[in-house]
């Protein structure tokens, strides 16, 4: 099977390098989508050996996302992990992120920091679980982090789902179309690491506009399951 890392990025020079170098140990090919960097991020990815797709300005997380996911199935990805640009996810834990994809048991792995001893900010952890609820609320089959950018895909899976939503709101999005698709969705134990150049963006703000896009396309899916 052909494994291609997607890595979403937008000005993180600091981290990316280590990122790439890291990544590629676990995979064929490592894309890296430079959402309208500012600084050197493009350059620093293309030394440590990634394919760089690079924006113009910048459109968002879930637009680069796709750039991402569209460009691994050109380039004849079976699976594709994403990870977070900036040294928050462990590449070393690539392997255990995508065994379930590898081994036929899932179409859709999420790499969940509350399956470990992830310290996760107080803050953060009460927004994921609010997104994750509304998440859950009515199904069976329930996952514990709804907001981790560390995940893998199969090529079925990516052949499904479309993601429209160009901010954080398309993390729900292919959830939610994955579960309208009928696709198999598990989660694996990952760490996490935070540091000092985090997001900027104002965790309120983003909680919020996450939140209602869960309720948003669980009604628009729920209601209107063939459009």
């Amino acid at each position: 099977m052909k494994i291609i890392a997607v890595i979403p990025c937008l000005n993180e020079e600091h981290f990316i390098g280590d990122v790439v170098l890291k990544t590629i140990k676990y995979v064929d090919e490592v894309i890296v989508i430079d959402d309208g960097s500012k600084d050197a991020t493009a350059r620093v990815a293309q030394d440590a050996g990634a394919e760089v797709i690079s924006h113009p300005s910048s459109r968002g997380a879930g637009a680069a996302t796709r750039t991402g996911l569209d460009a691994a199935l050109k380039a004849g990805a079976d699976i594709v992990v994403t990870l977070d640009g900036d040294g928050q996810h462990d590449p070393c834990e690539i392997p255990l992120v995508v065994k379930p994809v590898v081994d036929g048991k899932a179409d859709l792995v999420i790499g969940s920091r509350f399956l470990t001893e992830a310290k996760v900010f107080l803050y953060r952890k009460f927004g994921i679980d609010v997104i994750t609820f509304l998440y859950n609320t009515g199904h069976k089959v329930k996952i514990s982090d709804a907001q981790s950018g560390f995940r893998a895909y199969s090529r079925k899976a990516i052949e499904r789902i479309n993601i429209t939503y160009t901010g954080f709101g398309f993390s729900i999005e292919t959830l939610v179309q994955a579960r309208k698709y009928g696709l198999t969705i598990c989660e694996a134990p990952v760490t996490c690491i935070y540091h000092d150049y985090g997001s900027t963006e104002n965790p309120v703000t983003h909680g919020l506009s996450v939140a209602w896009a869960v309720i948003w396309l669980r009604l628009l899916y729920e209601l209107f399951p063939h459009r």
